[in-house]
């Protein structure tokens, strides 16, 4: 077992849950890195009433357990490996920092881009759509920006994340200095 600090013992628990808390919240980043680099490109390409629709499939599918675990995982783990490391003010400070940025892509997410994809829902069966361009008009620009927005705050939590992590490498088992000293061996005898 390592020490985090005078206090804190860092035991392969916490490593793990901020390994997990790193690797959700890179799955993250590259969740939204992957629709700012090829998805949306890829459907800016499409005629309106296929951007349309396609987008609305990918709302409805993205809703499912392994999105869910990995969107609401990183926020909890990162939580937790800041609690497990209360009395390690070095990593602690890193992990805190993670959680504030990954809490601002999961606010933009469930404020932004998710009122955004229900606007799109209302909009009706794409194959009914009076004027899809309309539709696409008020959705696509604004979704796109602020998809980057989210793929930026979650590699920099993950940057963040790998900080704090490496911190916690770098310390070494540390003896107790009351042990470590003649007073203290003395004492103990």
């Amino acid at each position: 077992m390592n020490t985090s600090g005078p206090d804190r013992p860092t035991t392969a628990l916490h490593r793990i849950v901020l390994g997990a808390a790193a690797v959700a919240t890179g799955l993250m980043a590259g969740t939204f890195f992957v629709f700012s680099c090829a998805v949306m490109p890829a459907l800016g390409r499409s005629d309106d009433r296929t951007f349309v629709e396609v987008m609305r499939n990918i709302n409805d599918v993205i809703e499912n357990p392994v999105f869910f675990t990995g969107f609401l995982g990183a926020l909890f783990l990162t939580a937790a490996a800041a609690w497990q490391q209360r009395r390690s003010p070095a990593p602690r400070r890193w992990i805190l920092a993670a959680l504030a940025v990954y809490a601002v892509a999961f606010l933009l997410t469930s404020g932004v881009n998710v009122p955004l994809n229900n606007e799109l829902a209302r909009a009706g069966d794409p194959a009914r759509i009076a004027d899809p361009a309309a539709v696409r008009d008020r959705f696509e620009d604004a979704w796109v920006a602020w998809n980057a927005v989210r793929a930026v705050l979650c590699t920099a939590a993950l940057a963040l994340l790998l900080r704090a992590s490496y911190l916690m490498g770098c310390r070494l088992p540390q003896e107790s200095a009351y042990l470590a000293s003649d007073a203290g061996s003395r004492a103990s005898r």
